[in-house]
């Protein structure tokens, strides 16, 4: 299953890289290419989307498990749970200021 993995991972690397690197040569007639632009945006946004909401679950779920075995502590919990809930919006807003930044690029 680890090689399977390793070559699934490898496979859409490169599915990914080898449009975005075509992407960004100059086309036939010395003007630049958008949808490679457009593609960076997109993937800007769904790669910072994912990590968050992954972030975002790890988080509230080890802050629920941690109050549920000391609820006593839940004030403590709860402060340092919403400062770490704003750090990681703060990478979802930057992936989409990177998107939205790629997208002024192609206009």
């Amino acid at each position: 299953m680890r090689k399977f993995a390793k070559a699934l991972f490898w496979t859409l690397t490169v599915a990914v890289l080898l449009p975005m690197a075509a992407a960004a040569q100059p086309e036939a007639g010395g003007g630049d290419s958008s949808w490679g632009y457009a593609l960076g945006a997109g993937i800007a946004i769904g790669f910072a989307g994912l990590g968050c909401g992954i972030g975002q679950g790890l988080t509230a779920g080890n802050t629920t498990a941690g109050i549920a075995r000391n609820p006593g502590a839940a004030g403590a919990m709860f402060t340092n749970y919403i400062l770490g809930m704003v750090l990681i919006e703060s990478i979802a807003i930057y992936g989409l200021v990177i998107g939205f930044l790629l997208q002024a690029k192609i206009g």
